[in-house]
């Protein structure tokens, strides 16, 4: 072959395939278009397995027209909230890496980027009515092709979270799962249930919630709904204004990346069945916490969270029991020591309550989670400056992980000097201690 035949062949080779990867890219506005205002248009962008990276325009009436879409495959569908500034969601791109390298699906983008984008608020609400409706549309042409509705997974985001309800309502609650990741409360608090995301929505409803007292919805909205910290102010995230931006969405864009890590499985954040976040505080029912299962139409569950990735923090519960005369109240910080690496709990949400030959029951979260407990500290404090010193005098103390099956730690017989910490090496508790 001569070389110009050959760099020819190369050429047409060159063009085709990059005729064959041409990618469809997210809406990317400016907030001159948000000042202005935007009206609703809304693209479908698939991602599967073998185009990770290049998403595809889908038709809304000729499905076929995609050679990529497989309607035998699952479909997850990830719709975003609002976009004041224009500019599509830095995250877009992560989720679906993702959702497809933990499953072979069919990922579809829901940009609605046009009719998001826009100052004015109150457009934006009344536009997700109008993509619900638009993405209805499509699902039932899914349906007429022979998708299973019982296949198809709802992530929507904040705004997103109720397009999705809308969807599954005009759907009568058909689809399989729909996530919602910390949904919008502005203009939907006290909304019935036909006017946002409810659990008749779906087969399953799961909703994490990351700021209730800002941008995101207060109350139970899914068959289960997770509480990260209580749902209000996240660990790491800036409790000023002068912080810029990052103020008014850390919160609400941290149910985002607590979803990732979900998905990542690089740890995981046990969450527990509570009545309310004051109740998870003080520990209550916290025996029961263990393997519990989903009776009711609707749980709330509450866990705590690092400030960055890793999120996930391990959880003990701490018993103690004094044989002072008198009642005492105070916190309990607990430190854990284990090959070279350290783990502390600082129970200090309220003073507990210690009575003698009574158990006092405490749930301690650590921010490392050590294989091997090799010593443990414990220190007592009343906060009380200007009163006498207590001595708290513990006939045991015990020890148990609440998500291994490990044999619980116990000591006897300690003297705890207030503001004073006191290390020891715990031991394997005795049957009668369990």
């Amino acid at each position: 072959m001569s070389l110009w035949r050959y760099l020819t062949l190369l050429l047409a080779t060159a063009v085709y395939i990059c005729k064959a990867e041409k990618c469809d890219h997210r809406v990317d506005l400016q907030l001159g278009h948000a000042i202005i205002g935007t009206t609703l248009r809304m693209k479908l962008l698939l991602f599967t397995r073998d185009t990770i990276h290049c998403g595809s325009l889908l038709s809304h009436s000729n499905l076929s027209a995609n050679p990529n879409f497989n309607l035998s495959r699952p479909t997850t569908f990830v719709i975003h909230g609002y976009r004041p500034t224009g500019s599509p969601p830095n995250w877009a791109d992560q989720i679906t890496e993702l959702l497809l390298a933990r499953k072979d699906l069919n990922v579809i983008y829901v940009d609605w980027n046009y009719g998001a984008a826009n100052l004015n608020y109150f457009k934006v609400v009344e536009n997700t009515h109008k993509a619900a409706h638009n993405l209805t549309a499509f699902v039932k042409k899914m349906q007429e092709h022979g998708a299973s509705l019982n296949d198809i997974h709802m992530i929507g985001i904040s705004l997103g979270a109720h397009i999705s309800g809308f969807v599954g309502a005009n759907l009568n609650g058909s689809i399989g799962r729909i996530t919602a990741l910390d949904p919008a409360g502005p203009q939907f608090t006290g909304a019935p249930p036909e006017d946002r995301l409810d659990p008749t929505d779906a087969l399953f409803v799961d909703a994490l919630h990351t700021d209730i007292d800002a941008l995101g919805y207060r109350e139970a909205l899914g068959h289960i709904d997770f509480y990260a910290n209580g749902g209000t102010d996240q660990p790491g995230c800036p409790r000023t204004i002068f912080s810029g931006g990052s103020y008014f969405k850390c919160d609400h864009q941290r149910s985002v990346y607590l979803f990732f890590e979900s998905l990542k499985h690089t740890c995981s954040s046990r969450a527990f069945p509570c009545a309310s976040y004051r109740d998870f505080l003080d520990g209550y029912d916290i025996d029961k916490w263990k393997d519990v299962l989903l009776k009711m139409g609707q749980t709330k569950t509450f866990f705590f969270t690092n400030t960055k990735s890793p999120f996930c923090m391990t959880n003990y519960r701490l018993d103690v029991v004094i044989w002072n005369e008198e009642v005492h109240w105070g916190y309990i910080t607990v430190k854990l020591h284990g090959n070279g690496t350290d783990a502390v709990a600082n129970i200090d949400h309220k003073a507990s309550e210690f009575k003698k030959y009574t158990e006092t029951a405490l749930f301690a979260t650590f921010d490392t989670n050590l294989l091997s407990v090799k010593r443990m500290s414990l220190m007592f404090s009343t906060g009380n400056v200007f009163q006498p010193k207590y001595k708290l005098r513990v006939l045991r103390v015990r020890l148990t992980h609440l998500e291994r099956d490990d044999r619980p730690l116990c000591r006897y017989d300690l003297i705890l000097s207030e503001d004073k910490e006191v290390t020891f090496s715990p031991l394997p508790c005795q049957e009668s201690d369990f």
